[in-house]
């Protein structure tokens, strides 16, 4: 029993000591972590999701969002929104990054600009609009 504790306890505090705690998960923190390993996204792309699709998503200097659904023609977002990976609404507005959980109903500013991605990637922007990922995800 001491032998089962001791490798639970190692496998969820070892790889907390090297991550980051997800802030931004709306629900309990029970074993998320993000890496901190950012680099820059090529192209400033990253995939999203909206009405259970998978699409391309990229903002212009103006910070106005574009999508593609095959990564080779562009069209703007009229409402400027895309979904995280838990169905969270994001836009840009303000010169801030927001989310709604509530389909729009309520809006906050995302915690440090970070958003998980449909495949497990999490994705910022920095005060400057250009985008960060690490492709770790989730533990």
């Amino acid at each position: 029993m001491k032998k089962l504790f001791l490798l639970m306890l190692c496998v969820c505090i070892i790889p907390a000591v090297k991550v980051k705690v997800n802030a931004m998960s709306p629900g309990p923190v029970c074993c998320k972590y993000v890496a901190e390993e950012w680099s820059k996204a090529k192209d400033g792309i990253w995939n999203g999701v909206k009405d259970r699709k998978n699409y391309w998503y990229k903002v212009d200097k103006e910070a106005k969002v574009w999508w593609s659904g095959n990564g080779k023609k562009w069209m703007a977002v009229e409402d400027g929104m895309w979904a995280d990976k838990g169905g969270n609404w994001l836009k840009i507005g303000d010169g801030k990054l927001w989310w709604s959980a509530d389909k729009g109903a309520t809006w906050a500013e995302v915690p440090e600009w970070k958003w998980e991605g449909p495949k497990g990637e999490w994705y910022k922007f920095d005060k400057d609009w250009s985008l960060w990922v690490t492709g770790l995800g989730t533990v």
